[in-house]
């Protein structure tokens, strides 16, 4: 059985969380948060919560043992994105774009 958790709107750019979860796709959930605690960046905090989230869902809402669990499939998809402005010389500005995205973790039995 297949349980997930999706964190969605997050302030991390998809493209650097993307870089987190190719780390711990295929690996045991207690190795995957191991991983996670221990990633120097901002990233890896949202990815363990996530993934705290859907080992919580497999035990209490599917009584599925948090042993067996494995990382089935862990993925992030671009969301919405923030567009602000700074201004810049002679009365021109400079786009800044403040990039979300959508985190979910897919857990599943051995």
């Amino acid at each position: 059985m297949e349980v997930r958790a999706i964190a969605k709107t997050v302030r991390v750019p998809a493209r650097k969380a993307r870089i987190v979860l190719d780390l711990v796709r295929g690996k045991n959930v207690a190795e995957a948060a191991a991983i996670l605690k221990f990633k120097p960046n901002y990233a890896a905090e949202v990815c363990s919560k996530v993934l705290k989230s859907a080992i919580s869902n497999a035990v209490n809402n599917h009584q599925l043992t948090e042993d067996k669990l494995f990382v089935k499939e862990c993925y992030a998809n671009e969301s919405v994105t923030m567009k602000r402005f700074r201004a810049a010389a002679k009365g021109s500005a400079h786009p800044i774009m403040k990039r979300t995205s959508h985190i979910t973790f897919v857990v599943a039995e051995r």
